[in-house]
């Protein structure tokens, strides 16, 4: 389902989104911004994608590391 905002620009809910933005990722995971930032930039990072200067979280992915994953 997909809402439109007061501007008219479709919303779509975080967990329908392939790819989310680091605040949203952040909201989504109860992980803070700070700290997702210092994950993506670590070498190694499968669940980040880069585009320009701009991260982005892919969901799917992120949501296995955050299952294996004993400490952030």
């Amino acid at each position: 389902m997909y809402i439109l905002d007061s501007k008219n620009k479709v919303e779509v809910p975080i967990w329908e989104k392939q790819n989310l933005t680091i605040k949203e990722a952040a909201a989504y995971s109860g992980i803070g911004e700070h700290t997702l930032r210092s994950l993506v930039k670590q070498k190694g990072c499968t669940f980040a994608l880069c585009v320009g200067s701009k991260h982005m979280i892919k969901r799917k992915l992120f949501d296995k590391y955050i299952e294996k994953a004993r400490y952030l």
